[in-house]
């Protein structure tokens, strides 16, 4: 899809699930007119009906039947451990050539259970747009969020070749950058990336805690925090729901990972007790130097 087209893209989409990435999507959707209609789904009224008033769906509905057999385009949008279970209850009812996507931070495996499941005459499109805040829920939602963020899409041998094409021009209509990624490797380099620095995160939040407990005399600490807390556990902030069901969903890679993370710290805690004033300058310097390569 090379040029903009004169008409929608889609004519009934759905989209499951309008906390911040799903509320933000229908706004691209509304607002880009790449879809004649929008139907939003998710489980608070308030939340929906906000959605409406934000001019990010057209209409809600509270269960799934009463829409997706409608829909040329489904958006999952809810935490990855309800992608399965959810398909199991409305699957069965889409109309041939219906696309399916998501936007979820978690590929691999759950791409080929999601294609197996899914009628053949329907198409899955996985889709990953990394964007995001500490901030979550429909409130929050934005149509210049994923502006100038990577979007990674895993297609597999199965993915139809045009409904591949459709999810990545749509996240190009809001502004992404689109890049394709098997989806095994994809999170083995977003559980790098992203679901590491999270466990980190909440790591560190649990350690202050920790260290407060064992004074509990002392200051509150979070009371004398500065620009580097706050920097370094923003992330912390993040959605429980959500960060539970991404490492749930990714534990292989992420104990794998935590273990080298360990590993680091192991290493420095020995440059600590030695006093090595080299060698923690050599550590840190090499630190600096790999994040000044972050753009």
């Amino acid at each position: 899809m090379t040029t903009s087209p004169s008409e929608p893209i889609f004519r009934h989409v759905t989209i499951i699930g309008l906390g911040l990435l799903g509320g933000s999507l229908g706004l691209v959707l509304k607002e880009k007119r790449l879809a004649q209609t929008v139907v939003g789904i998710g489980r608070r009224r308030e939340s929906l009906e906000l959605a409406v008033k934000m001019g990010a769906i057209d209409r809600f509905a509270l269960e799934p039947h009463e829409t997706v057999n409608q829909s040329d385009l489904i958006v999952m949008a809810t935490p990855v451990e309800t992608y399965l279970p959810q398909i199991q209850t409305w699957g069965k009812d889409l109309a041939p050539s219906t696309i399916v996507s998501d936007v979820g931070s978690v590929k691999g495996q759950l791409v080929l259970d999601i294609e197996a499941q899914l009628p053949p005459s329907t198409f899955f499109v996985g889709a990953h747009p990394i964007a995001g805040k500490e901030k979550s829920g429909v409130a929050h939602a934005d149509s210049r969020l994923f502006q100038g963020a990577r979007c990674v899409v895993t297609p597999t041998p199965r993915t139809n070749a045009q409904a591949l094409e459709k999810i990545c021009y749509l996240w190009e209509a809001a502004g992404s950058v689109v890049l394709s990624m098997d989806p095994m490797e994809h999170d083995w380099v977003l559980g790098a990336v992203s679901h590491l620095p999270h466990v980190v995160a909440f790591s560190l939040m649990h350690t202050l805690q920790a260290l407060q407990e064992r004074t509990p005399h002392a200051p509150d600490l979070l009371d004398f925090s500065g620009g580097g807390l706050r920097d370094t556990t923003r992330i912390a902030a993040s959605s429980p729901e959500m960060w539970r069901d991404i490492c749930v969903a990714n534990h292989e890679n992420l104990v794998k990972m935590v273990d080298q993370y360990i590993h680091q710290l192991e290493k420095f805690r020995e440059l600590l007790k030695n006093r090595d004033a080299s060698g923690l300058y050599n550590a840190i310097a090499g630190a600096k130097e790999s994040r000044e390569r972050l753009v």
